[in-house]
């Protein structure tokens, strides 16, 4: 196993790594709206805050010498499955390979963020 790490993408908040390399995959955390270069969640809307946690797994994904195009299955959760529709129409333009899916409501999401995405992708 190896660990992927990269500044521009935010510290894991707990005890876990932003991705892990094993057997030519790559397994990635969960990934929330989290300015890295504040460290804190600016985003407001659901649209910005997918965006945002587009854009942190994009940074972990190519730290780790692959691309968006490789991502093969995302898990996705929404605090409100009423921004489903938004969600999807910002999704879309980051995962153009359409890589199979769950996506699902939650009671609550880390810092009170509206979306979370974790990606297995190969290398």
């Amino acid at each position: 196993m190896d660990y992927v790490s990269t500044k521009n993408a935010p510290d894991a908040i707990g005890p876990y790594s932003q991705a892990v390399k094993a057997n030519g995959m790559l397994f990635t955390s969960g990934q929330i709206a989290i300015d890295p270069a504040t460290n804190t969640v600016k985003a407001v809307t659901i649209e910005e805050q997918t965006t945002q946690v587009c854009e942190n797994l994009k940074a972990v994904v190519e730290a780790a010498g692959t691309t968006m195009d490789k991502v093969v299955k995302t898990v996705c959760f929404l605090a409100d499955i009423n921004d489903f529709a938004k969600f999807n129409e910002v999704y879309g333009t980051y995962f153009t390979s359409k890589p199979a899916r769950s996506c699902v409501a939650v009671k609550d999401l880390p810092k009170g963020v509206l979306c979370e995405i974790e990606v297995i992708a190969e290398l």
